[in-house]
């Protein structure tokens, strides 16, 4: 821990995605740099509680879902034995493994890292409390603010009970319950719904909105909303909780706008997964001139500097989509803005994909967005019904669909509903931002058999020349 008397040039606070790569990237252009966290190594709720125990427990609910429908092949497994334990501690080596990873590179890089948690006292200092309960002074020219979010909450089931878990307590696995409610149909709740649900519980959605998933495209939810139809006991949209009572056994839970009619229903546990909220009210900001927006985000501009001069932020506090990987290259844009590099953050595509089953990915303008902003656009699709890899797999419940600008056919868009799709979308990616049109993946030589033959193929359908599939009508807007 530097003394009070020390001055860094550069100090971040907060060690997730967005923080260990801000501390990373000023160390490789020599700077002095500071990085601080609560935790005892870097890697943020993204590491310790978030993305990758999420994505192990995926796995495994995965894997079971393989192993059933592996009967459809002629290949039967008995019933999944569970050892929650054993289970539970894959999970938290997956998470140590790489905790160990990031804090073995911050050593190598001579990033001084202090586990406590900073208060801004000026617009050049802050004030640690350390994990041993020391208060000490750190000044700096610079600082980076990466404090992340924290689980959302709603005053309807905010109740002080053990069987009300949120996105953190929900991936403790203390149990399987009979039953669970979950409340909230975006990524997080569908992502530990299908854990939950593969691991044997009875699962039921609520969703205040007409939709699973508000705001991604319809027909690439649609395949998804099919299975976990199969998969959980229900799906309740236009439905909200009125009340939480608590007794003996378990949970009542007061509905209103319930399909079957039924406003109450008896649960288990209840997993609440109504989103997340910025952490902009613990880190002292009001004593510098940083603000925030009517959300409570940080405004930033184009380098990530805040209203303060000497203040940066970046990731979940700096706007959404609240992603780690929009996180990190932030952090890339505000380091070199310090360094003096001309750098700005002008993304034109940012991928998200939901770690379900199927997976959803998307990237550039949704076809939704074009509708919505009233921006001219077609959209070409290519249904994984035929394609070679899909149909080996058994999975042929995919689509993959660009969307295009109608005079030059430039990619705007990408967006795939289907099994790896998260590892497909990054073409995508790199066709939105290159400025790539439709052509450009039409005569880009794909393997085969692969899902990756989708992006070709949808490209393909535009001109009619497709060999697996004919679209019958394509839409224009």
């Amino acid at each position: 821990m530097p003394d009070a008397s020390e001055k860094t040039r550069l100090v971040v606070v907060g060690g997730g995605p967005g923080g260990y790569a801000a501390a990373f990237f000023a160390a490789e252009h020599g700077m002095d740099v500071t990085l601080i966290d609560g935790e005892k190594n870097p890697g943020g709720v993204c590491l310790y509680r978030g993305c990758i125990p999420s994505k192990a427990l995926l796995h495994a609910a995965h894997l079971i879902d393989d192993a059933q429908d592996a009967a459809e092949m002629g290949i039967r497994f008995g019933p999944p034995a569970i050892d929650l334990e054993k289970l539970r501690k894959h999970k938290d080596s997956v998470v140590s493994k790489l905790v160990r990873g990031l804090g073995s590179l911050a050593k190598q890089r001579e990033v001084t890292y202090i586990q406590g948690y900073a208060r801004f006292d000026t617009p050049r200092s802050l004030k640690v409390e350390t994990a041993d309960g020391e208060e000490q002074e750190l000044s700096f020219d610079y600082a980076i603010v990466a404090t992340g979010s924290r689980p959302a909450t709603i005053p309807s089931v905010s109740i002080d009970s053990p069987r009300v878990m949120d996105s953190t307590s929900a991936l403790d696995l203390e149990e399987v319950p009979d039953r669970l409610l979950v409340v909230g149909g975006g990524y997080i709740g569908l992502e530990l719904g299908s854990v939950y649900a593969s691991l044997g519980s009875s699962v039921t959605v609520v969703e205040m909105t007409s939709s699973l998933l508000p705001g991604v495209d319809h027909d690439l939810v649609e395949p998804l909303q099919r299975r976990l139809k199969k998969q959980f006991e229900a799906i309740l949209l236009d439905t909200r909780v009125v009340n939480v009572e608590e007794d003996d056994d378990g949970l009542n839970v007061h509905l209103s706008g319930a399909p079957s009619g039924a406003t109450e229903r008896h649960f288990s546990r209840m997993l609440v997964a109504a989103g997340r909220k910025p952490n902009t009210d613990s880190a002292g900001l009001e004593r510098t001139a940083v603000e925030l927006d009517e959300r409570g985000f940080v405004s930033v501009d184009e380098q990530r500097r805040t209203g303060e001069p000497t203040i940066f932020a970046i990731g979940d506090i700096a706007g959404e989509p609240m992603l780690a990987h929009k996180a990190t290259h932030e952090a890339r844009v505000a380091v070199e803005a310090i360094a003096g590099q001309a750098s700005a953050w002008d993304p034109a595509a940012i991928p998200a994909v939901v770690f379900t089953d199927p997976e959803i990915a998307w990237a550039g303008i949704t076809e939704t967005e074009a509708l919505t902003r009233g921006i001219d656009h077609e959209v070409t699709r290519f249904p994984w019904a035929a394609l070679g890899r899909a149909a080996t797999l058994g999975r042929n419940d995919g689509v993959t669909k660009l969307i295009l600008e109608p005079q030059t056919h430039r990619v705007l868009g990408v967006g795939i509903v289907g099994r790896g799709a998260g590892e497909l979308i990054a073409e995508g990616v790199l066709a939105v931002e290159m400025g790539a049109v439709a052509s450009d993946l039409q005569h880009t030589i794909h393997p085969h058999p692969t899902a990756s033959e989708s992006l070709m193929e949808a490209a393909e359908t535009l001109f009619g020349m497709s060999p697996h599939y004919v679209e019958r009508k394509r839409r224009r807007r």
